[in-house]
C-alpha cells in the first residue's frame, strides 16, 4: 500500500512476487493496529465488511489457493451454506488467532513458491462455474492473483479503518514505524 517494496535481486522473480504479496498483507495488518476486538468486528458502513472479517477472508483465500496448487483440499471448504462466514469472525475466532493463522499461511506460501521447480508449472482450476472447464493456471498467475486479491481487500481495510477512527494508511505506517506523519 504505502510502503516501498525494494527491487528484487537480479533475476529473482519469485522474490519480487512474494515481496509484493507481503507488502499487501502489511496493509491489512496495519489497518488493525490498536483496535479492540469489538472495533475489528464492527461494520461502520452499509457493507457487511469488517476488518476482522477481511483478515479472516484473505488468510483463508491464500491458504485455499496454495492448497489447490498442491492439489490438496483447502483447510476450510466453503459453499453457499457457509460462504458468509469467510468474512466474519465466528465463535472463538479473534484477530490475534487469525493473524497467527495468516502468519503460518504466509510462511507456507513462501516455502511453496520458493521450492517449486518453475513459476511456469501449472495446476488445475476447481470445477466452479466461474472458471473455464478444465482450466489451468501457472504458479506465476497464482502469485499475481494473491497480490490482486490481497491488495483489493487492503483497500477495503483502509476505508473501514478510516471510517472507524479517522486513521489513514499513512498515519498507520508512521505509527508502525514509530514516527509521525505530517
Amino acid at each position: 500500500m504505502v510502503k516501498h517494496v525494494p527491487a528484487e535481486a537480479q533475476g529473482d522473480e519469485r522474490g519480487a512476487l512474494l515481496a509484493f504479496i507481503e507488502e499487501q498483507r502489511g496493509g491489512i495488518r496495519r489497518a488493525l493496529l490498536g483496535l479492540t476486538e469489538e472495533q475489528a468486528r464492527s461494520r461502520p458502513s452499509a457493507s457487511e465488511l469488517s476488518l476482522g472479517g477481511l483478515l479472516k477472508h484473505v488468510a483463508e483465500v491464500e491458504q485455499s489457493w496454495i492448497a489447490r496448487a498442491k492439489q490438496e483440499p483447502p483447510a476450510v471448504r466453503r459453499d453457499e451454506s457457509n460462504w458468509h462466514e469467510t468474512f466474519q469472525l465466528v465463535g472463538e475466532e479473534t484477530v490475534a488467532s487469525q493473524l497467527a493463522y495468516w502468519e503460518q499461511v504466509a510462511a507456507e506460501t513462501d516455502k511453496f513458491v520458493r521450492s517449486a521447480p518453475s513459476l511456469d508449472d501449472t495446476f488445475p482450476l476447481p470445477p466452479d462455474p466461474w472458471f473455464p472447464p478444465e482450466g489451468r493456471v501457472s504458479l506465476r498467475w497464482l502469485c499475481l492473483h494473491l497480490i490482486r486479491e490481497t491488495a483489493r481487500h487492503a483497500g477495503h481495510a483502509d476505508i473501514i479503518r478510516e471510517s472507524l477512527d479517522g486513521s489513514t494508511a499513512f498515519e498507520l505506517v508512521a505509527r508502525e514505524q514509530g514516527t509521525s506523519w505530517g
